[in-house]
């Protein structure tokens, strides 16, 4: 009797929306499979490309993983993972964002008919671990290392790298072409660690075969003012000056029958900037800040470069040229590729705070003018000038080279690789499977499975290029279980819908890639099988609630006429 008067315990605020056990775990596992079915198709290199469409009218297609996975603004809490780990694996390697979210995918897939038998999840997550660690050492046991080759045998190697990652790309008919270009710009920067140092041009118009690279800094143009067309487009070993300095002067009027003397005063300051500017014995000077009108035709025959504003008249009485607002990120890049110092000041102008080139050029690209620094001596930068027809298709092809210059640097601080095409994958399934049947229990039964998952990858290639890929995989099955171990490095042939050796195909992938994908996934597929209960906040929810409404009333208030909202608009 005392039990049945027992007061209800409420936790929780009333409205909060608690899901729990079996079937959260399963509504779980669906969202994140969804989410692997949506870039499914667009792994390898007969994958296909989505066009997304955003609230702001932007336009993007693109087969990359992690943009995708960015541009769907996916509101599942569990399938964000598959999200973070696409970003994770963009941001740490370059490429395989589809292998990552694919493999945590099918690493859940593969787990659901276990979850609604009753299967404890800690079971799985012991297993799948177990799994993941064994994955990775027998990619590490099979991976093959290109150190101790010459330059141009490690060139040619890096290249095959590339390509391969550039095959599944919208500019992979030209992989071969491009391959080479981004090795080049890679060794170009050498060992320094900063991106930006490799910088990407885009100038709509002409072929992809049109594009170039410029061992050194190349920008376009920037602001100018009369009297550019006379500057001289061509110097021979200038030297640069780099300013963050404003070369304009500003004085402020307190009495208006003084604006004469001011102006003077004015004048003053800024021909004693210039003329410190030209005894520092500088033909070429970037500038972030402004310099104006003045300097560009004062200068004619030097060359000025500033950020904000062009003395165009000093440069044309000086033999100096001069063009105005560059880009900070420019100005660093040029100042790392030829050895000058950004100066904050143009009081003591000393030869070792300028840099220099072997060349300077104004050359007409398209329909635009760039300025090329060429034959820098420290050389720790390079510039890839894009040429194609649609901007859209010039943000794909900069998303895709980002992609291959990640993977060249990977593969030259961890010089080893593998063979693509999904033959390591298959390799490490075979590898798996016999280990399972070395262990005794349930443990087997979900070694198994992660096994079987593994296979996603080439099954996918397969599909996605028209093959039979019951067909292709069991050919797979049967080549990597040879006992001599000849047909680890088969994998899919693209090309004939049969199988042949990636490696000697070149068709390779630097280890790390594979390691951070399996890595990643099993992670992630581990997290997710993890959480047997989701609690929404009321709180929380309506907040989200009114912020949205707001938005949209914020949209509505633009001052217009009544009745007239976005679907009205004429």
């Amino acid at each position: 009797m005392a039990a049945m008067l027992q007061p209800q315990i409420i936790l929780l605020k009333e409205g909060t929306d608690t899901s729990q056990g079996k079937a959260q775990l399963v509504s779980n596992i669906n969202a994140c499979t969804a989410v692997a079915d949506v870039v499914r198709t667009t792994l390898g290199p007969r994958g296909m490309d989505k066009l997304i469409h955003d609230d702001k009218g932007n336009v993007t297609i693109s087969n990359d993983g992690a943009t995708i996975m960015k541009l769907l603004d996916i509101v599942h809490l569990a399938a964000k993972i598959l999200v973070d780990i696409a970003k994770s694996q963009d941001s740490e390697v370059g490429d395989g964002t589809t292998t990552v979210v694919l493999l945590a995918g099918e690493f859940l897939k593969e787990a659901k008919p276990f979850v609604e038998d009753g299967v404890h999840p800690q079971n799985l997550i012991r297993s799948y671990r177990t799994a993941c660690c064994l994955a990775i050492e027998k990619i590490k046991e099979l991976a093959v290392s290109i150190e101790g080759k010459s330059l141009e045998e490690k060139k040619s190697l890096l290249a095959k790298c590339a390509a391969t990652t550039l095959s599944s790309k919208l500019i992979g008919g030209e992989k071969d072409f491009f391959a080479s270009m981004v090795v080049d710009a890679v060794i170009a920067i050498g060992t320094d660690d900063r991106l930006n140092m490799i910088g990407v041009k885009k100038v709509p118009g002409g072929n992809m075969r049109d594009s170039f690279l410029v061992n050194g800094v190349a920008f376009k143009k920037t602001f100018s003012y009369a009297g550019f067309e006379q500057q001289p487009k061509k110097f021979l070993s200038p030297k640069i000056l780099l300013l963050n300095i404003d070369l304009n002067a500003e004085i402020r009027l307190s009495d208006p029958s003084q604006y004469q003397s001011i102006v003077d005063a004015e004048w003053n300051i800024i021909y004693d900037k210039l003329d410190k500017c030209v005894k520092g014995g500088a033909k070429v000077v970037l500038s972030w800040l402004a310099i104006g009108d003045l300097a560009t035709q004062m200068w004619d025959f030097a060359l000025i470069l500033d950020t904000t504003f062009v003395f165009l008249s000093t440069c044309l009485y000086r033999d100096i040229f001069c063009a105005g607002r560059v880009a900070e990120e420019d100005l660093q890049r040029v100042a790392a590729a030829s050895g000058g110092t950004i100066q904050t000041s143009v009081n003591n102008i000393i030869d070792e705070v300028l840099g220099t080139c072997e060349v300077f050029e104004e050359r007409q690209v398209g329909n635009e003018r760039f300025n090329i620094f060429s034959g820098c001596p420290s050389g720790r930068t390079a510039t890839i000038v894009l040429r194609g027809g649609a901007d859209q298709f010039i943000e794909e092809a900069e998303r895709s080279l980002h992609d291959a210059i990640m993977i060249v640097r990977r593969a030259l601080k961890n010089s080893t690789v593998v063979s693509g095409g999904g033959a390591i994958d298959v390799e490490i399934s075979r590898y798996l499977r016999q280990h399972a049947r070395t262990i005794a229990g349930k443990s087997q039964l979900f070694i198994n499975s992660y096994a079987k998952a593994l296979e996603v990858i080439p099954r996918q290639l397969c599909d996605n290029a028209g093959f039979d890929a019951t067909d292709v995989l069991n050919k797979l099955r049967q080549k990597h279980a040879l006992p001599s171990g000849e047909g680890a490095p088969y994998g899919v042939d693209i090309n004939t819908g049969g199988i042949a050796d990636s490696f000697a195909n070149f068709v390779w992938e630097p280890s790390v890639v594979k390691i951070n994908a399996i890595n990643a996934a099993t992670e992630a597929a581990c997290l997710i099988l993890s959480v047997d209960e989701t609690v929404k906040n009321p709180k929380s929810e309506s907040a989200q609630g009114e912020a949205a409404a707001s938005a949209m009333a914020g949209r509505g208030h633009g001052g217009g006429f009544p009745g007239r909202g976005r679907g009205m608009r004429r």
